[in-house]
């Protein structure tokens, strides 16, 4: 009987580590952020800083808009004229750059990254 045992708790001990590592694994991807902010100025000069925005989904920009967008975090991201994330018109802004619009030029209004 106790060589019955010791293999039960081996195979429960063997078993449980599995579960554990999967669980950890899945539960990874979630809560990612773009480490570090996006720093935009609207219409109106006022500077607002986005820090660390999720990997996922799309980000609204102030109603207004922005007419300048710096990308400090370590992915790149993709400007939309929309508040939507849809629509023609988009601007590819990899990590570390800025854009800044012309006067006559249609507010950045959201934003998503690439991933």
């Amino acid at each position: 009987m106790p060589v019955i045992d010791h293999r039960r708790r081996r195979l429960g001990i063997a078993a449980g580590t599995a579960l554990l590592t999967l669980t950890v694994a899945g539960c990874s991807g979630l809560g990612r952020t773009a480490v570090g902010p996006v720093i935009y100025t609207t219409e109106r000069d006022a500077v607002i800083m986005v820090n660390s925005p999720s990997v996922k989904g799309c980000h609204r920009l102030a109603p207004a808009g922005a007419k300048e967008v710096l990308n400090e975090t370590l992915i790149d991201i993709i400007l939309y004229r929309t508040r939507d994330c849809t629509g023609p018109g988009t601007t590819y802004l990899a990590t570390t750059l800025s854009d800044v619009n012309a006067p006559s030029a249609l507010p950045w209004r959201s934003f998503t990254t690439v991933h």
